[in-house]
């Protein structure tokens, strides 16, 4: 005779105020991103102000099976989301099983309605299928893959052209330097500034930079590349579980014809392959724009990537893209602002984008 069967209880779901667990978690699950982690949820509201939400679901014995980091981004310009998580490029819901997944989609839902927020954005993890909630694709490509064995064979797997440029870098009288100090943080966000004020998007509060590199320690550094002492290209990078992921990165106009770029990427994976590193990630790009294409060159091949997003009913997405029909006057007015005063404006309008 068939033992009678008992349905596994539903998870509860509750905000989650242990660190320690949190921590615990996220180092336990193997599909845990830095977007996760507490490191990166508190260094954004330090830097930000916006306000974290932790949700956990927990099984019948008091387990945590799984996690949703969000945070309340509040913008004048952009409205308001729950985003999972603000300013990354993963996150979502970390679970050990379905149904932990989807009651923590369901929690978020009656969170944003608590809060009277009309949309919450994953940016990864399981995609819930409750009613409301909207798959968004064909959008952000990934490019990650492993590091060579050493300089050699990791020149070998850059495809012809771009290993060219590389290997003139290589031969030129740029230095390269990696750090986390002042000095460093100064230069890498002067030329992320400038680089971005250049694109015509807005940057960062800088203590946003600083915190994730305060919160992250040994786990986060600068790479700069140098022209007789002066910083022309600059990028802060995130280690994670053996993956080097190069986060901010940009360069001053010099930096092209002097081939500063394929001197910093190409450095930082030597630099990352020293540091015990066998990946590397090359991070999220929009198709069809110009990082979509460069990535390529470097010979990674693009990985679509999903999103999931819930709307309350009648509401319209934010729109933060500034590749949109929107934004493109005001994109093409920016590139003409004086860096001072895209400086000045700038971080309190990029951080309503989340």
């Amino acid at each position: 005779m068939n033992a009678p069967h008992h349905p596994r209880p539903a998870p509860t779901i509750a905000p989650l105020t242990d660190a320690g667990a949190w921590d615990a978690f996220v180092t336990a699950s193997p599909e845990a991103t830095p977007f996760h982690s507490r490191a990166w949820s508190e260094a954004v509201h330090a830097a930000t102000g916006h306000r974290a939400h932790v949700l956990a679901a927990h099984d019948g014995a008091g387990h945590i099976t799984g996690l949703l980091p969000l945070h309340h981004v509040k913008s004048p310009l952009f409205g308001q989301a729950l985003v999972g998580s603000a300013f990354g490029v993963g996150g979502g819901i970390l679970a050990k099983e379905e149904t932990s997944a989807a009651a923590l989609a369901h929690a978020a839902v009656g969170l944003a309605s608590q809060l009277g927020v009309p949309s919450i954005e994953l940016r990864g993890g399981p995609r819930p299928v409750a009613p409301q909630w909207l798959a968004e694709e064909g959008t952000y490509a990934g490019f990650a893959r492993s590091l060579a064995a050493d300089d050699a064979a990791e020149l070998l797997a850059i495809p012809r052209k771009q290993r060219a440029e590389v290997r003139k870098a290589l031969d030129s009288d740029l230095a390269v330097t990696t750090g986390r100090g002042e000095v460093e943080q100064r230069d890498h966000y002067r030329v992320y500034a400038t680089s971005v004020r250049n694109l015509g998007t807005p940057v960062f509060p800088r203590a946003l930079f600083a915190e994730v590199l305060a919160r992250f320690g040994d786990d986060a550094d600068i790479l700069t590349v140098r022209a007789d002492g002066r910083a022309i290209a600059s990028v802060l990078s995130l280690y994670w579980r053996g993956t080097v992921m190069p986060y901010w990165g940009g360069g001053l106009v010099e930096a092209r014809q002097n081939r500063a770029n394929e001197l910093m990427y190409f450095a930082l994976m030597r630099h990352a392959r020293m540091r015990g590193c066998t990946r590397f990630d090359f991070g999220r790009s929009k198709l069809g724009t110009g990082p979509f294409a460069y990535k390529k060159n470097w010979g990674f091949e693009p990985q679509p990537l999903a999103y999931a997003r819930w709307l309350a009913e009648g509401q319209a997405a934010r729109n933060t893209n500034p590749a949109s029909a929107q934004y493109q006057r005001r994109v093409e007015l920016w590139k003409r602002l004086p860096l001072w005063l895209a400086n000045a404006v700038g971080p309190h309008i990029a951080r309503g984008l989340g």
